[in-house]
């Protein structure tokens, strides 16, 4: 169980309420969509010196440096890195702010490592594949959100709809930055604010155990080809190469 915060006083005086009521709970995400503040690094800080003994994830930052910044300064055990590269956000769209996700992954899990931190690659995930990349990379661990919707198991009503003669059914799947969850969620959308989420219909896949058992499937085969025992063994057994394209796409329609 993890205790999902903001930076804002309120906040701060919600996340003493739940702990003096669950003080089990070993884990705090300092969750903002711009780590680059040094109000993020103070309020990271007043949650360390109040609970010295919990596990304090925060985030998201996409480079070394900042990375550095919230471990050192800000008693940050675990940095969330991303931004702009989930399959529901729409800041590089609208900012033009962000680094690619393995090349963030690559600086961020360096500087985290070298001063005895650790980093979740937040986002970017499309298949298999690039999840053992970001763990290929050095991140510690990997957060998904769009490969997981759509499934049985996920909230919301199956929407079905008529293409043609054929009968299709979807999910709806949205990022957290979109005007959907802001008016779901507070009410209303500042109109200083642009949206940087976007709402997905994501066609409905089923149990989610099937989609558990591909992605386990693909990281122990990547374990086999380069002979990795463990995924911690990932980065020291991959070697990354610049490519204009991936797969043989000849024969697919």
């Amino acid at each position: 169980i993890v205790v999902s915060i903001g930076i804002h006083d309120n906040d701060f005086n919600n996340l003493v309420k739940i702990l003096n009521f669950v003080p089990e709970i070993k884990f705090i995400c300092i969750d903002v969509a711009n780590g680059y503040m040094k109000k993020l690094v103070d309020f990271c800080k007043k949650v360390r010196d109040k609970y010295p003994n919990k596990i304090i994830i925060a985030g998201n930052v996409a480079t070394g440096e900042m990375t550095q910044e919230l471990i050192i300064n800000g008693g940050v055990d675990v940095v969330k890195v991303g931004i702009g590269p989930g399959s529901a956000c729409l800041t590089r769209l609208k900012t033009g702010v962000g680094i690619p996700q393995l090349s963030a992954i690559i600086s961020c899990a360096d500087a985290a490592h070298g001063c005895g931190g650790y980093i979740i690659g937040d986002g970017g995930i499309t298949c298999p594949g690039d999840m053992a990349k970001a763990f290929g990379g050095g991140a510690d661990f990997v957060m998904c959100g769009g490969i997981f919707s759509g499934h049985d198991e996920n909230p919301g009503e199956l929407i079905t709809e008529y293409i043609g003669n054929e009968e299709k059914h979807f999910k709806r799947f949205y990022g957290m930055s979109s005007e959907f969850a802001m008016k779901k969620h507070y009410g209303e959308m500042a109109k200083y604010r642009s949206s940087e989420g976007r709402v997905i219909k994501v066609p409905y896949r089923g149990s989610l155990e099937n989609t558990v058992l591909d992605y386990l499937g693909g990281l122990r085969s990547t374990c086999a080809y380069i002979n990795a025992y463990k995924i911690k063994h990932l980065p020291k057994c991959c070697t990354f190469i610049l490519t204009s394209q991936q797969l043989n796409t000849h024969l697919v329609k």
